[in-house]
């Protein structure tokens, strides 16, 4: 059966319901666009920042630095115990960290060679000793012969010439015992420099310490000087007196004049960056490093503590020197809390997650800080720094 084709149309009022709703979809498509940039443009304007803070905080104007300084822990009495002599090692009786008291026994050299001629200068001794007691003898037998020869001669019973002869031999024996007797103190002197020897092979503490280093082990040779091509030791220990630690710093010469003795400080160890620890100036030693343009200070810690170890790295924060210690406190920042854009200065205030950008009234630079004349109040949390740009209202996160 065959088809007309040339009968079939299309409805108008079809065509008009289908292009209405083509046109319904594309609004829709535009609209979901929208929607979805608005989104992520919300998103990407609220996005997080890692920023770090610190604690706006209070002192009193005593306690504030007006100087900060770097340097090491630093002991006044320090020694590299060292022979007297030179010797084998035979003991050593103490390892690092063990303290030890003045005079006690570090270690001891070979002494064999010292022994036998301790006991030769004895034997010397005695020796002299006995001669000493012989010459007595016979200087005693001698006066008394010389008596009764002034006796007989008085009564004439003997001649002159006997007398003389007796005279003659007590003058001689006289002489032999005061020989005997400086031979005899030679002797003794000897013993004395043997014993000084036997006792140099015992290597002892100069004083009351903590053994931070051992240098030597038994069979190994040692000297008071350098020698052997690098094989002999002229160390057997190092000795600190803890109790004689205190801090060094270079402070540069521009501004030493904010130092002065007796200045009180705080120092804070590179190993316990939280511990603000309370000392003062020493001294200021009166010569300068025309190299690195420096003067070299030395600080003294108010109470020792076992923590305080020689040669930590400490940060020193030279105090304000004030009459009054009653003051109005001082409220002070990090630098970096500050920011600056044309001539107003600004921070940013951490709260609930978000920062608050606020307008601060700055004072004077007090060492590492700033004082903030209005603005901020204690306790409150500023970024000191952040990855990129902040804006008001941004949401942050606060790193340990």
């Amino acid at each position: 059966m065959d088809r007309d084709l040339s009968k079939l149309s299309i409805d108008p009022a079809a065509r008009e319901r289908r292009g209405s709703r083509r046109g319904l979809f594309a609004l829709l498509g535009v609209a979901a666009v929208v929607v979805a940039v608005l989104i992520v443009w919300a998103l990407a304007g609220d996005r997080s920042s890692d920023v770090r803070v610190a604690s706006v905080r209070e002192a009193r104007a005593a306690q504030t630095a007006v100087l900060n300084a770097g340097g090491y822990v630093t002991p006044r009495r320090k020694a590299t115990v060292a022979a007297k002599i030179t010797g084998k090692i035979t003991q050593v009786l103490i390892d690092e960290g063990a303290q030890v008291e003045a005079g006690q026994v570090l270690a001891r050299l070979e002494d064999v060679e010292a022994m036998a001629a301790y006991r030769a200068s004895e034997a010397q001794r005695a020796v002299a000793a006995a001669t000493v007691d012989d010459v007595d003898v016979r200087l005693a037998n001698a006066r008394r012969t010389l008596e009764r020869a002034r006796e007989l001669h008085t009564r004439e019973l003997v001649s002159k010439e006997a007398l003389e002869n007796a005279e003659t031999s007590a003058a001689s024996y006289e002489a032999q015992a005061t020989l005997a007797r400086k031979s005899l103190r030679a002797a003794e002197q000897a013993v004395a420099i043997a014993k000084q020897n036997v006792e140099n092979c015992i290597v002892r503490a100069p004083f009351a310490g903590v053994v931070v280093s051992k240098d030597a082990q038994p069979g190994e040779m040692v000297s008071p000087v350098s020698a052997g091509g690098g094989y002999t030791r002229t160390g057997i220990a190092t000795i600190v007196d803890m109790s004689s630690l205190e801090i060094e710093v270079d402070v540069n010469e521009s501004y030493i004049a904010r130092v002065v003795p007796g200045q009180r400080a705080e120092a804070v160890l590179d190993a316990y960056p939280d511990w603000g620890i309370p000392c003062k100036v020493r001294t200021v030693i009166p010569t300068a490093d025309r190299q690195k343009a420096t003067v070299k200070v030395r600080i003294a810690f108010d109470k020792l503590d076992p923590r305080i170890l020689p040669d930590m790295g400490v940060k020193v924060s030279f105090m304000e020197e004030s009459e009054d210690s009653a003051d109005s406190p001082l409220t002070l920042v990090p630098r970096e809390a500050v920011r600056r854009e044309a001539d107003r200065t600004f921070s940013y205030v951490v709260k609930n997650g978000r920062v608050e950008r606020r307008a601060v009234r700055v004072g004077r630079d007090r060492g590492s800080e700033v004082e903030i004349l209005a603005g901020l109040r204690r306790g409150e949390q500023v970024v000191t720094s952040a990855q990129g740009e902040l804006k008001d209202g941004q949401r942050v996160s606060v790193q340990k």
